[in-house]
């Protein structure tokens, strides 16, 4: 398949749904978009989230080609909707099908989409201010002078980074939801409670160190959580 976006060819990527159904995907790396058919990305199982998860790490680094706004559906050819969408508290976006072919999200919205990212608080804001002038949009790419803007001048995105404990605390309970089923475990809500304070005290101090400032300037805020995740992950294999 070609990337609806850039008309780069994509990756197909082999993954498993909730009841053990393959599926594949398909990734354009260039424009860091993910191809999902109708209902996919609400049936993939923790360990192809973790996958995708792991994939974006090992791209984290590279700035997203920009691309056109008008996006048709591989599948039949009609232009693609842009749609708004809420998971928990987080809203994301993609565009979609209106045929219910399929939807075409960034690796950004993917993460949106699993409640990985936040806001950058005041605090956080003025402590980047501190330590580098810019950083790259987590949305298209773009350069964001910190000095001046709060959000991405070219595509209005907000500045956004991973929540690193709790995306530290999600990756556990994927870990420990792709582990095979032996009845109910009555054990389970004191080990969730124990992997979110190991991840806590992993992470307490990631965001204030020279690696991730370096990161973050290269990467963007979200690749630079990204990548420290990443990193905490190769440690756990």
């Amino acid at each position: 398949m070609q990337c609806p976006r850039c008309a780069a060819p994509m990756t197909a990527q082999a993954l498993s749904s909730h009841h053990g159904r393959p599926i594949t995907i398909d990734i354009c790396l260039p424009c860091q978009s993910m191809w999902f058919d109708t209902f996919e990305s609400v049936s993939l199982s923790p360990a192809s989230t973790l996958a995708l998860f792991r994939l974006i790490g090992k791209h984290a680094e590279a700035t997203p080609q920009h691309h056109t706004d008008v996006v048709h559906c591989p599948r039949c050819g009609t232009a693609m909707q842009k749609t708004h969408d809420l998971q928990r508290n987080t809203r994301f976006e993609y565009v979609r099908c209106p045929a219910r072919h399929g939807r075409l999200t960034t690796f950004y919205n993917f993460l949106r989409e699993k409640d990985f990212i936040r806001p950058v608080t005041p605090d956080q804001l003025r402590e980047l201010r501190a330590h580098i002038q810019s950083v790259h949009c987590s949305n298209c790419g773009a350069p964001i002078d910190l000095a001046a803007h709060a959000s991405c001048p070219h595509c209005g995105s907000p500045l956004t980074m991973l929540d690193l404990t709790q995306a530290g605390a999600l990756v556990a309970e994927l870990e420990r939801a792709g582990e095979p089923a032996a009845g109910v475990d009555p054990a389970l809500p004191l080990a969730l409670e124990r992997a979110r304070r190991e991840t806590a005290a992993a992470f307490h101090a990631v965001e204030h160190t020279d690696v991730w400032f370096k990161d973050a300037s290269s990467a963007g805020l979200v690749g630079a959580g990204v990548l420290a995740v990443a990193r905490w992950l190769n440690k756990r294999l």
